[in-house]
């Protein structure tokens, strides 16, 4: 398998598993698919998500699939704060299976990879980060040009969904989309 996951800090995992635990924090969490769980749940294939902001990417937590049986029903993020790292959500939606759909994708490829998320705020959009160095700290937010881009679905128009990108590619593209368009009748 060429996907080398990084573990998730051991504050991280805890805290997950405690909301897991904790009927009130899944109840709150109006998550239909995680309250019609049948049976034992449990957060699986941890991944970093480091949110773009103009060329640099800085960590901001750790995301679990959330799975029940043979499917995952729903996710679990966990956000560093001063004392650590904490539970912040849990919750469900298209970006779950899309997740899923470009970690299969990605276990195919030839070149190992160590897998992490990547949001651009600018876009709405949520990408799967396949970087190049599997011996890397996860929690470091170098983007090499020659890293992977996965957008997942839903991804803005005109970015093909769960098509791989060399980062050097398309970020130039996420880049011009997310610079704002000069007033009408201003100076450029």
């Amino acid at each position: 398998m060429p996907l080398h996951v990084p573990p998730a800090p051991a504050p991280a995992l805890r805290s997950v598993l405690t909301a897991l635990a904790s009927p009130t924090a899944v109840r709150e969490a109006r998550t239909p698919s995680l309250l019609r769980a049948q049976g034992p749940v449990t957060p699986e294939l941890p991944l970093p998500v480091h949110v773009l902001d103009g060329t640099a990417t800085r960590l901001t937590g750790w995301r679990f699939l959330i799975r029940c049986g043979d499917r995952s029903v729903a996710a679990a993020e966990t956000m560093l704060t001063p004392d650590g790292w904490a539970f912040s959500h849990f919750f469900e939606g298209p970006y779950i299976a899309s997740t899923e759909r470009a970690l299969r994708q990605a276990e195919v490829m030839q070149q190992p990879y160590q897998p992490r998320l990547l949001s651009i705020p600018g876009l709405y959009m949520l990408a799967l980060w396949l970087h190049g160095d599997c011996a890397a700290d996860a929690a470091t937010g170098l983007l090499a040009a020659t890293d992977l881009l996965v957008p997942l679905a839903p991804a803005p128009p005109g970015i093909a969904a769960h098509r791989p990108h060399r980062a050097a590619e398309l970020l130039p593209v996420l880049a011009h989309r997310v610079t704002p368009a000069p007033l009408l009748g201003s100076p450029a």
